[in-house]
């Protein structure tokens, strides 16, 4: 049997942050709207609420997709006239697939692992547009210590629902016991873990952390990669 890391993508182990403001301006400025901090703030905010409402299924992907540009559209300064908010995504998509840019110490962390952990094997799970994920990893070169990538756009399903789990599960094809769910987030990784009876690991934890690990029966908790290997490694030897 292996050991099977199961990583969420996004402020795991790439900066999504960066990236996105990065296509972001591109792509306002492009479609001759005024880009600034404020615009981006407005942007970043209005979206995380839209992915928490995709991840309870009160909207899909594509309302999650016009919603944020029609709301820019609003916020920004300039003309939108005649701009097509689903067009404009798939623009922003595109850019930041080609604009990767890795957390920190990720690429030497994953490398590390693959390299001191007998067994080792790295997964992707994440929520998102294939080819922003696919693209983004490619550009960082994340993609060659990565097994497989499982995301929500081409399973039809999202974190944190056991469906997403079962289908990763099946493609890992090993018992779920040799599995474990590292991410950041507690709505859709750790919860996710939990809705799955998977081992899970709350990378970067902050406000009353003691309380989500009792909500969310989280495993272990860890602020940095190197704490972040040495419960790894634990959890490998157990």
């Amino acid at each position: 049997m292996h050991r099977n890391f199961i990583f969420d993508l996004d402020q795991t182990l790439l900066d999504f942050h960066a990236s996105e403001r990065r296509a972001l301006e591109i792509v306002v400025t492009k479609n001759g709207l005024k880009f600034t901090d404020e615009v981006y703030d407005h942007f970043k905010a209005k979206n995380k609420s839209l992915w928490l409402e995709l991840e309870k299924g009160t909207i899909n992907r594509t309302e999650l997709f016009t919603i944020r540009f029609n709301d820019l559209f609003d916020f920004c300064e300039g003309d939108s006239t005649g701009l097509d908010p689903l067009e404009v995504n798939a623009d922003f998509i595109r850019t930041m697939s080609v604009n990767g840019v890795p957390m920190p110490g990720a690429l030497e962390f994953v490398r590390k692992l693959r390299e001191e952990i007998p067994g080792a094997r790295i997964y992707i799970a994440s929520n998102g547009a294939t080819i922003n994920a696919q693209g983004r990893m490619a550009s960082t070169g994340l993609d060659k210590f990565i097994e497989h990538l499982y995301i929500s756009e081409d399973m039809g399903v999202n974190k944190p629902e056991k469906e997403f789990y079962d289908i990763c599960l099946e493609g890992i094809g090993e018992p779920k016991e040799t599995c474990i769910m590292i991410g950041d987030s507690l709505s859709s990784d750790m919860l996710g873990a939990k809705n799955a009876g998977l081992a899970s690991v709350w990378f970067m934890p902050s406000g009353d952390v003691d309380a989500a690990v009792r909500e969310y029966d989280i495993d272990y908790c860890a602020s940095n990669y190197d704490e972040l290997f040495e419960v790894l490694k634990t959890w490998s030897n157990s």
